[in-house]
């Protein structure tokens, strides 16, 4: 048993305050879970015709099992697709669940699929436009699912951006059923992330010619499994785990291994044995409480993990009837030390992650630190101590072992006595433009405070065609609005990142302010992102003009526009011709979900998740 130190005050103090503040919603959300849950399968009570479409393509051997009514039955919910390389691992992964359920006496079967999407392939094109509600479709999918109705516990897989928030969104509204994440891990290493950035800087100069930048991004995406670099689909899978979602150890195993194999394998087995026809009942949405959500957003903060998370973990929250927000990162964040730098926050990928310690080591230290709820349920029971050990294939079965006494590169991953820094380097900024979030664990000390005129944009084309045109080589602030959800969908902008670093090389001070997103590849240029309330929502943001003087701090948190406060009661808001975003590559069949959306700050919610 590892080491656990009292819980950090702070960390008591945000955990009752979202109790508090989630107390009616949250009991709404268990009653219905109560009222839900059975000892007997919910099959039992389907009519006969029901249940003889539920299992009639099923083999011989489960239909009896199947119609006795005593065995579990296990749903499988996966977001393969084979275009995309994180998602192609989960082709097979079928078949070795059905296979790891019979040998625990259980049934299993593919209840439905999901879309999976890749904001690396839309980076800057229309579809990008579609990405954030993807995850509302995804939540959706799982839902429909799971409606039959035939079901004891949940496998789901899912990897990246949208998918994992999505699955389980949409499983919490099942939450009286067992529910096991299984990732299927990155892909190897290629390419140096640093020789990849500079790659990009220098086409942005245009001092590269674009084979040559193929050339390199192939060398860095060539294989199957996620990306390598730390941002929201690798969050995803460090998230999923320290909150006992994840069989311990099983984020970053690579795909088509034996390890990765058994591990899906005993994911399956996992799920059967913790349903309500057993003795070990874990459903996932009694699970998924206030410390586990707050162990979440810890588990970000250590890590450098991705901004997206401000969004998607809260959405994934309110799924379960709990309220947080982005007070409750900030207020975690002052106080939860940076125990590992990857890429974009480091040089170093999630395999020189894994292999200092990973998520074992992390889970460990920050436990002795007393910066996690130990005392929270996972897959693998009562306490957050399985989550100190790491899987090994000894003799065809996984065997867990406790993680490494030592890191084995500091310069990846730190004990709790030598963090990177003192804190979780997250900020919330707030003033006369309303709030935003900034991750600062990229960024160099000397940048985190910019004050300088503002050029203000309405198209990320229209940023990078006035670089071009050398307009913006002077000190500045690039404000790009009409970016929201309720806008265009809220897009990631990282096309944006290789100009804004060619100007702070050169001796800029320069940030970023929008209502869009910059997510888990957020790096060195200072941005403040997810603005809200967004421009039009009738956010501030609409009423800026080009050559107003702004102040980004994220050491006071102040992200305050500089003008006469007379002048700027009296001033009218900018609008926007937003019609070329509304329609092709399906963008017209997501009005509603624009029209419907929250503020980044609920989530950017498109669905009614009011308890």
């Amino acid at each position: 048993m590892p080491a656990v130190s009292p819980v950090h005050p702070r960390l008591t103090e945000v955990t009752r305050r979202i109790v508090e503040r989630s107390r009616e919603s949250r009991q709404r959300y268990l009653a219905r879970l109560d009222q839900a849950a059975s000892k007997e399968p919910v099959r039992k009570g389907l009519a006969c015709t029901n249940q003889a479409h539920g299992w009639a393509a099923a083999p011989e051997k489960d239909k009896i099992m199947l119609r006795e009514m005593r065995h579990p039955n296990v749903a499988i919910v996966s977001s393969y697709n084979d275009m995309l390389s994180a998602h192609q691992p989960f082709e097979t992964y079928p078949a070795i669940i059905k296979n790891a359920v019979h040998e625990v006496g259980a049934t299993a079967q593919f209840a439905g699929g999901t879309p999976a999407m890749c904001d690396g392939v839309t980076q800057g094109e229309p579809g990008m436009e579609l990405s954030l509600f993807s995850r509302d479709v995804i939540a959706m999918s799982t839902a429909i699912a799971l409606s039959h109705n035939m079901f004891d516990a949940v496998t789901l897989l899912g990897v990246c951006d949208k998918i994992v928030p999505g699955l389980l969104i949409g499983v919490l509204q099942f939450g009286h059923l067992p529910a096991v994440f299984v990732p299927a891990g990155p892909m190897t290493s290629g390419i140096s992330n640093g020789e990849k950035s500079k790659i990009r800087q220098l086409f942005a100069e245009g001092k590269c010619d674009r084979l040559e930048l193929l050339r390199s991004e192939e060398a860095s995406y060539h294989g199957a499994g996620t990306c390598t670099f730390y941002g929201t689909a690798n969050s995803n899978q460090m998230l999923m785990e320290i909150m006992g979602l994840h069989l311990p150890g099983s984020a970053f195993v690579h795909p088509n291994t034996p390890l990765r194999d058994a591990l899906t394998a005993e994911a399956g087995r996992v799920a059967a044995r913790n349903t309500a026809l057993g003795n070990n009942f874990i459903p996932v949405g009694r699970m998924i409480d206030e410390k586990a959500v707050v162990n979440g957003i810890v588990g970000l903060l250590a890590t450098g993990g991705s901004t997206n998370h401000t969004m998607h973990l809260t959405a994934a929250a309110r799924a379960a009837g709990i309220v947080i927000d982005w007070s409750d990162f900030d207020d975690l964040s002052a106080v939860v030390p940076l125990l590992a730098k990857i890429y974009p926050n480091g040089a170093s990928d999630v395999n020189q992650f894994h292999a200092a310690g990973g998520m074992g080591y992390l889970t460990r230290e920050l436990l002795k630190g007393g910066y996690l709820h130990a005392d929270v349920m996972t897959v693998m029971g009562q306490g957050l101590q399985y989550y100190t050990r790491e899987p090994f294939l000894i003799d065809g079965k996984v065997e867990w072992r406790e993680a490494p006494e030592h890191s084995a590169d500091e310069s990846v991953l730190r004990p709790i006595t030598k963090p990177f820094s003192a804190d979780g380097g997250l900020r919330l900024l707030d003033g006369n433009l309303g709030r935003a979030v900034m991750k600062v664990s990229a960024v160099q000390p000397e940048h985190r405070i910019v004050e300088a005129p503002v050029m203000v944009f309405h198209d990320q084309h229209d940023v990078l065609e006035a670089f071009k045109r050398g307009e913006m080589e002077k000190d500045l602030i690039v404000v790009l609005r009409f970016q929201g959800p309720r806008a265009m969908g809220m897009p990631e902008l990282h096309k944006l990142t290789p100009v804004m670093g060619v100007l702070q090389d050169r001796g800029f001070k320069v940030a970023l302010i929008t209502d869009g997103r910059m997510s888990g590849a957020s790096g060195k240029v200072p941005s403040a992102i997810h603005i809200t309330p967004e421009a039009l929502a009738g956010g501030p943001l609409a009423k800026l003009r080009d050559g107003d003087i702004v102040r980004l701090d994220a050491v006071t948190g102040v992200l305050q526009a500089k003008v006469d406060s007379a002048v700027w009661a009296s001033r009218e808001r900018a609008e926007a011709d937003l019609d070329a975003n509304q329609h092709g590559m399906g963008r017209e069949l997501f009005a509603s979900f624009r029209h419907a959306a929250t503020g980044a700050e609920e989530g950017a919610l498109s669905l009614g998740l009011a308890h």
